[in-house]
Protein backbone atom coordinates (compact mmCIF):
# COMPACT_ATOMS: atom_id res chain seq x y z
CA UNK A 1 0.00 0.00 0.00
CA UNK A 2 2.80 2.40 1.09
CA UNK A 3 4.33 1.90 -3.18
CA UNK A 4 1.26 2.43 -4.26
CA UNK A 5 0.49 5.63 -2.95
CA UNK A 6 3.93 6.88 -3.06
CA UNK A 7 4.02 6.56 -6.77
CA UNK A 8 0.67 7.07 -7.33
CA UNK A 9 0.42 10.93 -9.59
CA UNK A 10 -1.44 13.04 -7.24
CA UNK A 11 -3.41 16.73 -8.27
CA UNK A 12 -3.35 19.08 -5.45
CA UNK A 13 -6.07 21.30 -5.14
CA UNK A 14 -5.70 23.50 -1.68
CA UNK A 15 -2.06 23.95 -0.39
CA UNK A 16 -1.59 27.77 0.61
CA UNK A 17 2.23 28.84 -1.00
CA UNK A 18 2.45 30.87 2.85
CA UNK A 19 2.07 27.52 4.77
CA UNK A 20 4.93 25.78 2.45
CA UNK A 21 7.56 27.90 4.89
CA UNK A 22 9.73 25.87 5.72
CA UNK A 23 10.99 26.71 9.55
CA UNK A 24 14.88 26.03 7.98
CA UNK A 25 13.70 28.48 5.02
CA UNK A 26 12.62 31.57 7.41
CA UNK A 27 15.96 31.44 8.74
CA UNK A 28 17.71 31.42 5.43
CA UNK A 29 15.04 34.76 4.43
CA UNK A 30 15.37 35.94 7.71
CA UNK A 31 19.20 36.30 7.00
CA UNK A 32 18.83 37.22 3.62
CA UNK A 33 16.47 40.23 4.33
CA UNK A 34 18.08 41.70 7.53
CA UNK A 35 15.07 40.32 9.76
CA UNK A 36 15.62 39.40 13.69
CA UNK A 37 13.50 36.81 14.53
CA UNK A 38 12.19 35.50 18.18
CA UNK A 39 13.63 32.20 17.59
CA UNK A 40 17.26 31.05 17.81
CA UNK A 41 17.24 27.52 15.62
CA UNK A 42 14.79 26.19 12.82
CA UNK A 43 13.69 23.73 15.85
CA UNK A 44 12.47 26.50 18.27
CA UNK A 45 10.14 27.31 15.62
CA UNK A 46 8.81 24.21 15.05
CA UNK A 47 8.38 23.66 18.94
CA UNK A 48 6.23 26.87 18.70
CA UNK A 49 3.73 25.49 16.27
CA UNK A 50 1.72 25.22 19.35
CA UNK A 51 -1.98 25.03 17.87
CA UNK A 52 -5.37 23.65 18.14
CA UNK A 53 -7.83 25.91 16.24
CA UNK A 54 -7.74 27.63 13.39
CA UNK A 55 -7.15 31.44 14.82
CA UNK A 56 -3.95 30.32 17.08
CA UNK A 57 -3.02 28.84 13.87
CA UNK A 58 -3.41 31.64 11.76
CA UNK A 59 -1.24 34.10 14.29
CA UNK A 60 1.81 31.66 14.00
CA UNK A 61 0.90 31.14 9.69
CA UNK A 62 0.80 35.46 9.42
CA UNK A 63 4.14 35.71 11.81
CA UNK A 64 5.62 33.61 9.94
CA UNK A 65 5.25 35.06 6.63
CA UNK A 66 6.88 38.48 7.44
CA UNK A 67 10.28 36.58 6.11
CA UNK A 68 8.81 37.27 2.36
CA UNK A 69 9.61 40.63 0.80
CA UNK A 70 11.36 40.24 -3.07
CA UNK A 71 10.48 38.44 -5.73
CA UNK A 72 13.05 36.19 -5.66
CA UNK A 73 12.07 35.26 -1.94
CA UNK A 74 8.42 34.35 -3.72
CA UNK A 75 10.27 32.38 -6.31
CA UNK A 76 12.12 30.30 -3.77
CA UNK A 77 9.16 29.65 -1.59
CA UNK A 78 7.15 28.70 -4.76
CA UNK A 79 9.98 26.46 -6.60
CA UNK A 80 10.80 25.19 -3.03
CA UNK A 81 7.18 23.75 -2.81
CA UNK A 82 7.16 22.61 -6.35
CA UNK A 83 10.48 20.14 -5.60
CA UNK A 84 8.97 19.08 -2.28
CA UNK A 85 5.76 18.60 -4.33
CA UNK A 86 7.32 16.50 -7.23
CA UNK A 87 8.81 14.20 -4.82
CA UNK A 88 5.43 12.74 -3.48
CA UNK A 89 4.37 12.92 -7.54
CA UNK A 90 2.38 15.58 -7.64
CA UNK A 91 2.21 16.22 -11.14
CA UNK A 92 -0.21 19.01 -11.18
CA UNK A 93 -1.63 21.82 -8.67
CA UNK A 94 -4.21 24.78 -8.05
CA UNK A 95 -1.95 26.83 -5.42
CA UNK A 96 -3.25 29.93 -3.50
CA UNK A 97 -1.65 32.70 -2.60
CA UNK A 98 -2.28 36.07 0.02
CA UNK A 99 -1.30 39.17 -1.39
CA UNK A 100 -2.86 40.82 1.30
CA UNK A 101 -0.54 39.39 3.68
CA UNK A 102 2.12 40.85 2.14
CA UNK A 103 0.84 44.57 0.45
CA UNK A 104 -0.31 45.42 3.96
CA UNK A 105 3.68 44.93 4.46
CA UNK A 106 4.61 47.49 1.88
CA UNK A 107 5.10 44.29 -1.06
CA UNK A 108 4.40 45.57 -4.59
CA UNK A 109 1.47 42.96 -5.76
CA UNK A 110 4.01 42.54 -8.97
CA UNK A 111 6.92 41.74 -7.08
CA UNK A 112 4.49 38.91 -5.02
CA UNK A 113 3.01 37.32 -8.41
CA UNK A 114 5.71 37.80 -10.41
CA UNK A 115 8.26 36.00 -8.17
CA UNK A 116 5.30 33.09 -8.02
CA UNK A 117 4.53 32.86 -11.86
CA UNK A 118 8.61 32.68 -12.28
CA UNK A 119 8.80 29.59 -9.83
CA UNK A 120 5.60 27.87 -11.60
CA UNK A 121 7.12 28.05 -15.12
CA UNK A 122 10.19 26.74 -13.70
CA UNK A 123 8.88 23.80 -12.34
CA UNK A 124 7.03 22.40 -15.14
CA UNK A 125 9.85 22.99 -17.31
CA UNK A 126 12.19 21.56 -14.82
CA UNK A 127 10.07 19.19 -12.82
CA UNK A 128 7.32 18.52 -15.04
CA UNK A 129 5.11 19.55 -12.32
CA UNK A 130 2.10 22.24 -14.20
CA UNK A 131 -0.12 24.69 -12.47
CA UNK A 132 -2.94 27.19 -12.11
CA UNK A 133 -2.44 30.20 -9.41
CA UNK A 134 -5.74 30.89 -7.13
CA UNK A 135 -5.88 34.52 -5.29
CA UNK A 136 -7.17 34.28 -2.08
CA UNK A 137 -8.91 37.09 -0.74
CA UNK A 138 -8.55 37.25 3.61
CA UNK A 139 -12.34 37.27 4.72
CA UNK A 140 -11.23 39.38 8.37
CA UNK A 141 -10.35 41.95 6.50
CA UNK A 142 -12.66 44.47 4.43
CA UNK A 143 -14.85 43.79 1.27
CA UNK A 144 -13.04 46.90 -0.04
CA UNK A 145 -9.92 45.81 0.59
CA UNK A 146 -10.97 42.33 -1.47
CA UNK A 147 -12.32 44.49 -4.06
CA UNK A 148 -8.70 46.54 -4.08
CA UNK A 149 -6.62 43.45 -4.88
CA UNK A 150 -9.21 41.79 -7.31
CA UNK A 151 -8.40 45.29 -8.94
CA UNK A 152 -4.63 45.13 -8.63
CA UNK A 153 -4.92 41.56 -10.45
CA UNK A 154 -6.63 42.81 -13.70
CA UNK A 155 -3.50 43.31 -15.25
CA UNK A 156 -2.52 39.88 -14.38
CA UNK A 157 -5.32 38.11 -14.94
CA UNK A 158 -3.28 35.76 -17.40
CA UNK A 159 -1.71 34.53 -14.74
CA UNK A 160 -4.34 33.38 -12.49
CA UNK A 161 -7.26 30.69 -12.76
CA UNK A 162 -9.54 31.55 -10.00
CA UNK A 163 -10.34 33.15 -6.68
CA UNK A 164 -10.70 31.87 -3.07
CA UNK A 165 -11.16 32.91 0.38
CA UNK A 166 -9.59 32.01 3.71
CA UNK A 167 -8.53 33.48 7.03
CA UNK A 168 -10.72 33.18 9.88
CA UNK A 169 -14.49 32.66 9.46
CA UNK A 170 -15.80 33.99 12.23
CA UNK A 171 -18.31 36.67 12.17
CA UNK A 172 -16.67 36.78 8.10
CA UNK A 173 -19.50 34.90 6.62
CA UNK A 174 -19.33 34.12 2.65
CA UNK A 175 -21.75 36.86 1.87
CA UNK A 176 -19.62 39.61 2.67
CA UNK A 177 -17.55 39.47 -0.17
CA UNK A 178 -20.83 38.29 -2.65
CA UNK A 179 -20.09 41.41 -4.90
CA UNK A 180 -16.40 41.01 -4.99
CA UNK A 181 -16.84 37.47 -6.78
CA UNK A 182 -19.70 38.19 -8.99
CA UNK A 183 -16.96 40.74 -10.54
CA UNK A 184 -14.37 37.87 -9.84
CA UNK A 185 -16.68 35.67 -12.19
CA UNK A 186 -17.41 38.41 -14.51
CA UNK A 187 -13.66 38.88 -15.47
CA UNK A 188 -13.87 34.79 -16.26
CA UNK A 189 -11.82 33.61 -12.88
CA UNK A 190 -13.28 30.68 -10.80
CA UNK A 191 -14.34 30.49 -7.78
CA UNK A 192 -14.03 28.68 -4.46
CA UNK A 193 -14.14 29.71 -0.73
CA UNK A 194 -13.00 28.20 2.70
CA UNK A 195 -15.90 26.66 4.24
CA UNK A 196 -13.77 25.39 7.60
CA UNK A 197 -14.41 22.37 10.03
CA UNK A 198 -16.78 23.32 12.95
CA UNK A 199 -17.27 27.21 12.33
CA UNK A 200 -20.08 28.84 13.66
CA UNK A 201 -23.32 28.29 10.82
CA UNK A 202 -20.73 25.53 9.23
CA UNK A 203 -23.93 24.36 7.38
CA UNK A 204 -25.82 27.63 6.53
CA UNK A 205 -22.24 29.44 5.33
CA UNK A 206 -21.57 26.29 2.94
CA UNK A 207 -24.96 26.56 1.44
CA UNK A 208 -24.93 30.34 0.68
CA UNK A 209 -21.24 29.56 -0.79
CA UNK A 210 -23.26 26.85 -2.96
CA UNK A 211 -26.04 28.47 -4.00
CA UNK A 212 -25.86 32.49 -3.46
CA UNK A 213 -22.16 32.53 -4.65
CA UNK A 214 -22.23 29.73 -6.98
CA UNK A 215 -18.49 28.37 -6.42
CA UNK A 216 -16.66 26.08 -8.61
CA UNK A 217 -15.49 24.38 -5.52
CA UNK A 218 -15.53 24.21 -1.91
CA UNK A 219 -12.42 24.12 0.54
CA UNK A 220 -13.05 22.02 3.20
CA UNK A 221 -16.67 21.65 3.43
CA UNK A 222 -16.68 18.85 5.75
CA UNK A 223 -20.04 20.11 7.79
CA UNK A 224 -21.85 19.75 4.85
CA UNK A 225 -22.41 16.07 6.16
CA UNK A 226 -24.64 17.56 8.73
CA UNK A 227 -27.95 18.39 5.73
CA UNK A 228 -28.31 15.43 3.78
CA UNK A 229 -30.13 17.84 1.22
CA UNK A 230 -26.78 19.85 1.07
CA UNK A 231 -25.17 17.21 0.46
CA UNK A 232 -26.96 16.29 -2.55
CA UNK A 233 -27.01 19.79 -3.86
CA UNK A 234 -23.45 19.93 -3.98
CA UNK A 235 -23.17 16.12 -5.41
CA UNK A 236 -25.46 17.26 -8.29
CA UNK A 237 -23.44 20.50 -9.49
CA UNK A 238 -20.72 18.42 -9.40
CA UNK A 239 -18.36 20.41 -6.93
CA UNK A 240 -15.81 19.24 -5.34
CA UNK A 241 -14.52 19.27 -1.55
CA UNK A 242 -10.77 19.95 -0.93
CA UNK A 243 -10.48 18.25 2.52
CA UNK A 244 -7.22 18.69 4.11
CA UNK A 245 -6.77 15.52 6.55
CA UNK A 246 -3.52 15.63 8.81
CA UNK A 247 -4.48 19.50 8.38
CA UNK A 248 -8.33 18.46 10.24
CA UNK A 249 -6.28 16.91 13.38
CA UNK A 250 -4.93 20.27 14.38
CA UNK A 251 -7.78 22.51 13.88
CA UNK A 252 -10.79 20.51 14.66
CA UNK A 253 -9.07 17.53 16.48
CA UNK A 254 -9.67 14.93 14.20
CA UNK A 255 -8.23 12.91 10.56
CA UNK A 256 -12.10 13.36 9.33
CA UNK A 257 -11.07 9.89 7.82
CA UNK A 258 -14.95 8.59 8.52
CA UNK A 259 -15.88 11.53 6.51
CA UNK A 260 -14.07 11.38 3.79
CA UNK A 261 -15.76 8.02 3.94
CA UNK A 262 -19.26 9.13 3.85
CA UNK A 263 -18.51 11.63 1.29
CA UNK A 264 -17.15 8.58 -0.81
CA UNK A 265 -20.00 6.73 -0.23
CA UNK A 266 -22.68 9.44 -1.00
CA UNK A 267 -21.06 10.00 -3.93
CA UNK A 268 -19.30 13.22 -3.39
CA UNK A 269 -15.90 14.55 -5.40
CA UNK A 270 -14.19 14.84 -2.58
CA UNK A 271 -9.84 15.40 -2.53
CA UNK A 272 -7.20 15.00 -0.41
CA UNK A 273 -4.50 17.96 -0.30
CA UNK A 274 -2.02 19.36 3.03
CA UNK A 275 -3.12 22.85 3.59
CA UNK A 276 0.01 24.33 5.39
CA UNK A 277 2.26 21.54 4.85
CA UNK A 278 5.29 22.81 6.36
CA UNK A 279 2.98 23.55 9.63
CA UNK A 280 1.49 20.68 9.81
CA UNK A 281 4.51 18.62 8.99
CA UNK A 282 2.92 16.31 6.30
CA UNK A 283 3.00 16.97 2.54
CA UNK A 284 0.40 15.15 0.10
CA UNK A 285 1.84 11.27 0.82
CA UNK A 286 1.78 12.15 4.47
CA UNK A 287 -1.65 12.46 4.15
CA UNK A 288 -2.80 9.70 2.40
CA UNK A 289 -0.64 7.42 4.33
CA UNK A 290 -2.39 9.38 7.55
CA UNK A 291 -5.89 7.87 5.54
CA UNK A 292 -4.36 4.30 5.40
CA UNK A 293 -3.03 3.64 8.59
CA UNK A 294 -6.97 5.44 10.06
CA UNK A 295 -8.37 2.16 7.61
CA UNK A 296 -9.12 3.21 4.33
CA UNK A 297 -8.71 1.38 1.83
CA UNK A 298 -7.09 1.65 -1.76
CA UNK A 299 -9.80 1.96 -3.87
CA UNK A 300 -10.84 4.71 -1.73
CA UNK A 301 -7.65 6.30 -1.71
CA UNK A 302 -7.21 6.03 -5.62
CA UNK A 303 -10.47 7.83 -5.83
CA UNK A 304 -9.94 10.34 -3.18
CA UNK A 305 -6.65 11.09 -5.79
CA UNK A 306 -8.41 10.79 -9.18
CA UNK A 307 -11.07 13.19 -7.27
CA UNK A 308 -8.83 15.80 -7.64
CA UNK A 309 -8.43 15.59 -11.57
CA UNK A 310 -12.19 15.22 -12.11
CA UNK A 311 -12.78 18.33 -10.07
CA UNK A 312 -9.49 20.52 -11.26
CA UNK A 313 -9.96 23.81 -13.05
CA UNK A 314 -8.24 22.00 -16.30
CA UNK A 315 -9.37 22.60 -19.73
CA UNK A 316 -11.24 19.20 -20.32
CA UNK A 317 -8.68 17.47 -22.46
CA UNK A 318 -5.35 17.75 -20.38
CA UNK A 319 -7.74 16.33 -17.67
CA UNK A 320 -8.33 13.45 -19.62
CA UNK A 321 -4.97 12.70 -20.33
CA UNK A 322 -4.67 12.77 -16.57
CA UNK A 323 -7.04 10.59 -15.88
CA UNK A 324 -5.98 8.20 -18.63
CA UNK A 325 -2.61 8.40 -16.87
CA UNK A 326 -4.50 7.62 -13.68
CA UNK A 327 -6.34 4.56 -15.03
CA UNK A 328 -3.35 3.34 -16.55
CA UNK A 329 -1.59 3.80 -12.88
CA UNK A 330 -4.07 1.79 -11.34
CA UNK A 331 -4.03 -1.07 -13.90
CA UNK A 332 0.01 -1.82 -13.84
CA UNK A 333 -0.36 -1.94 -9.90
CA UNK A 334 -2.98 -4.37 -10.20
CA UNK A 335 -1.36 -6.54 -12.79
Amino acid sequence: MSEFIEKMPKAELHVHLEGTLEPEHIFELATRNGIALDYDSPQAVIDAYDFDDLPSFLKIYYAGMNVLHTEQDFYDLTYRYFERAAADNVVYVEPFFDPQGHTTRGVEFDTIISGISRAQKDAAEKLGVQSNLIMCFLRDMSEASAMAHLEMAEPYLDKLIGVGLDSDEKDNPPLKFERVFQRARELGLKLTMHCDVNQENSVANIWDVVTAIGADRIDHGVNSLEDERLCEEIKRRGLGLTVCPVSNTFCAQSLTADELRSMLQKGMLATVNSDDPAYFRAYMTDNFKALEDAGLNHQELFTLARNAFIVSWLDQSTRNAYLERMDAYAETMAA
